[in-house]
């Protein structure tokens, strides 16, 4: 990596944190330079406009989401180990508290979802990928015997991903610590639900 490359990759990590607390939209060359202590000018250099700074935080989120995430996630078997893995990864990145305000993506999800443009595009993206990686490894544990042959793995990969939404919504707005607990045993009960056999 080069040295602008590190630099650039630094500066997208303040700027996650600090969009985790005012939000993608509120994201401005000007509110990084005031958080991290660099100048405008160079930060500019670094991104060249607001919207392209938003879509970089937006794009190295969702980057680290599969980074962190999904890929440790993919390397166990297929079936519910996998499934398992990253519900609970998702899960373990709101326990984790690495975002200060929260999921950048989720907040910014519902500051974007009616708004046009490039950043919207990009959360779209990243949410319909996330959704169809729960489908496709609800299919899986469907194919390995582990789940209900005929389960409905779109209606499940929603439920999921509301249980992940909730949890978020719960630790954030209502400062309730039960949230990832109550999507844990919703997971949970989902799974025996509509286990095989």
């Amino acid at each position: 990596m080069t040295k602008k490359a590190a630099t650039r990759e630094a500066i997208l990590q303040q700027a996650l944190a600090l969009a985790s607390q005012v939000g993608v939209s509120g994201l401005t060359i000007g509110s990084l330079a005031a958080a991290s202590g660099l100048s405008k000018s160079g930060l500019f250099a670094h991104f060249g406009s607001k919207e392209a700074l938003q879509l970089a935080v937006v794009q190295a989120a969702q980057a680290q989401f599969v980074a962190e995430t999904v890929q440790p996630a993919l390397a166990l078997p297929r079936g519910m180990a996998r499934l398992t893995a990253l519900f609970d990864g998702w899960l373990g990145r709101m326990e984790q508290g690495r975002y200060p305000g929260g999921c950048p993506l989720l907040a910014a999800a519902y500051e974007f979802d009616d708004q046009p443009g490039a950043v919207r595009e990009a959360l779209v993206a990243g949410q319909r990928w996330q959704r169809e990686t729960l489908q496709r490894l609800l299919q899986q544990a469907c194919d390995a015997g582990e789940l209900a042959e005929d389960c409905d793995v779109a209606l499940l990969a929603f439920m999921l991903f509301g249980l992940v939404q909730s949890a978020h919504h719960d630790q954030q707005l209502l400062d309730s610590a039960d949230g990832v607990a109550l999507a844990r045993r919703g997971f949970a009960r989902l799974m025996a639900t509509h286990k095989a056999g």
